[in-house]
């Protein structure tokens, strides 16, 4: 059966923002070292970095458990 548009395997979900590359970047290696697989998209304006923020994206079917990942790495700070 052929993909159509509304195909949750192609909807990708914000998990995370934040102002700081290294924080998304690290969040990313947590979620491919449990087979989550990540993507980061920086809109910060590359001229003021104070403008604009650093997406942490997944795809939709990997949401909640990107989101557990990601506070059970919290708690354990």
């Amino acid at each position: 059966m052929p993909s159509s548009p509304d195909d949750n395997s192609l909807r990708w979900e914000v998990v995370f923002t934040t102002n700081l590359l290294y924080k998304a970047e690290i969040l990313r290696g947590l979620l491919d070292e449990e087979g989550i697989q990540a993507v980061i998209v920086n809109k910060q304006d590359s001229s003021y970095i104070a403008f604009g923020e650093i997406e942490l994206m997944v795809p939709f079917d990997d949401v909640f458990s990107a989101k557990q990942i990601m506070e059970r790495a919290e708690s354990d700070e």
